[in-house]
């Protein structure tokens, strides 16, 4: 019997769901809420996965596109200091290729001793879908993300989306959603889902933990708009990419809008390093108590309800 089968048969027994990998807090703790892990598979036939699957193609048909494992990650994790990363999936085509990568995150977060805690993915606009979902709760998973609909082909707005939410219900999960961002460079993966669908799905999911990656894609820059304001201040954004996005001064500007405890620090390792990413938000002039919440509070307060 594998570790993930085992896990599962555990909860099936009737055993409390509080996965054995969930990390001890404490303050002071970093958490970096945006990390890409990939198992020696993808490395190996990244040739054939390119020509199957358009976005994998996109964002990692460059050799020069880096592919790293669960140890890569450690290291550099011990390197910056950080204690917790979310590990994330990645938007498969194919649901046999989300339920392997899926069973990897699984894996390297039960082997990591508190220091991994998985989010993992599926394509909702596939049979089974549903049923991987709760195999992935049922295992452990934290949350669903890197989600991408657009590039999987399912619509946010429509049944798929209402299945999505019906799960983070069931299971407790939260939903980390790549955003688009309307203007500005194009890069590899900048497409995934529009701003708008994003924010049409928040608004209409008041109940969720959703957290729009890389700044939700600008959402909180129309704040100034009091129902935007509104769904702001009840949802999460990550930091990952900053960098490679926007100047330091934005964390500023983004706080002064909706709050410093709407932010969850993020490096989208490894495509930025995460002592780079740490740099650029230590840099950018915000106050202790705004990087205390920013770099570890937010996200303590949030895992801990899972």
């Amino acid at each position: 019997m594998d570790m993930i089968t085992a896990i599962i048969d555990g909860w099936q027994d009737g055993r409390q769901r509080d996965p054995c990998w969930l990390p001890r807090y404490h303050e002071g703790m970093k958490v970096d809420f945006h990390v890409h892990i990939f198992p020696t598979w993808t490395e190996e036939e990244r040739e054939e996965l390119c020509r199957r699957e358009r976005a994998f193609r996109e964002m990692y048909g460059s050799s020069k596109a880096s592919i790293v494992g669960h140890d890569l990650l450690l290291r550099s994790m011990d390197e910056a200091e950080i204690d917790v990363s979310v590990v994330l999936g990645f938007a498969w085509d194919d649901p046999k290729l989300c339920r392997r990568h899926n069973d990897y995150l699984l894996e390297a977060a039960a082997r990591s001793g508190g220091r991994l805690l998985p989010f993992c993915t599926v394509n909702m606009g596939c049979p089974g879908a549903v049923e991987e979902v709760d195999r992935c709760a049922q295992a452990g998973a934290v949350g669903l993300g890197e989600l991408r609909p657009q590039d999987q082909g399912w619509d946010l707005q429509g049944p798929a989306g209402e299945a999505l939410a019906y799960l983070a219900r069931k299971w407790g999960l939260a939903l980390l959603f790549h955003v688009t961002e309307p203007v500005g460079h194009l890069y590899p993966g900048k497409g995934g889902l529009a701003l708008n669908s994003f924010y049409n799905f928040a608004a209409s999911h008041p109940d969720l933990t959703i957290i729009g990656a890389h700044l939700g894609g600008g959402l909180p820059f129309y704040a100034y708009m009091p129902e935007v304001q509104e769904v702001c201040q009840r949802i999460y954004f990550d930091t990952a990419a900053c960098p490679y996005l926007y100047r330091p001064e934005v964390y500023l500007e983004v706080v002064r809008k909706i709050g410093a405890e709407r932010l969850l620090f993020g490096s989208d390792f490894p495509l930025l390093g995460q002592k780079r990413a740490l740099a650029h938000i230590q840099g950018s002039g915000l106050g202790g108590s705004a990087l205390d919440l920013i770099l570890g509070q937010n996200a303590q307060a949030m895992l801990m309800k899972r």
